[in-house]
């Protein structure tokens, strides 16, 4: 295993065992992430819900059915490491807030992000799920409101591609917003798909 592996992998195993806002938590800190210095894709999300801090995998929920489906690719390929990095902006459950989940906790991004990020040299997109994804990676590029990023989309890429949050809660919004399966989502599995063909590999469509 090369010096960068070996550094990633450290860092990953300190990651693992962070503490730092153990009490501000409702619960025992459990960072939920994945990655690999030769992963191409990296997904930016919120933070791990209930049952994703509960199974310790990463978009283990109907979110991730609808992310995989969204990125036309199978467990298989979205599980692999090598493949797709999994970072979210918090890595632990934050705990209930009002009707939905509490926001990420700012500890693993000031933290945690610094580091890890750069020891992912491939990465060549990078998905930003949800308005905290946005702002951080996008800064003043991101528009007034979510719906007004999507609508620039073509403005970020080729590295970054802002995505709403697959939450079954959000609905209404691809309901009241066609545009993104008509205009995002083709373009979306096509970059995801070019990355491994583009290295030889031919992940299967459609996911599981």
């Amino acid at each position: 295993m090369s010096g960068g592996a070996d550094t990633l992998d450290t860092l990953l195993a300190r990651i693992d065992r962070c503490r730092l806002c153990a009490s501000s938590m409702p619960h025992t800190p459990r960072p939920v992430l994945r990655a690999h210095a030769d992963a191409r894709l990296l997904v930016v999300g919120q933070a791990p819900g209930r049952k994703v801090h509960e199974s310790g995998v990463p978009w283990d929920d109907a979110s991730g059915r609808r992310l995989r489906e969204w990125m036309g690719i199978d467990s298989d390929t979205f599980y692999d490491a090598s493949r797709v990095a999994i970072v979210p902006m918090g890595f632990c459950y934050p705990g209930k807030a009002g009707s939905g989940d509490a926001p990420p906790r700012p500890e693993c991004r000031a933290t945690w992000h610094p580091q890890l990020l750069p020891l992912l040299p491939n990465v060549e997109l990078t998905l930003l799920i949800g308005q905290y994804a946005q702002a951080h990676f996008l800064g003043r590029r991101r528009k007034g409101s979510l719906t007004a990023t999507m609508r620039a989309w073509r403005e970020y890429l080729p590295t970054h591609l802002p995505l709403p949050h697959p939450s079954p809660r959000n609905v209404a919004w691809f309901k009241a917003n066609p545009w993104f399966e008509g205009e995002v989502l083709p373009t979306l599995r096509e970059r995801v798909g070019g990355l491994w063909r583009n290295a030889g590999h031919h992940p299967d469509a459609g996911a599981t």
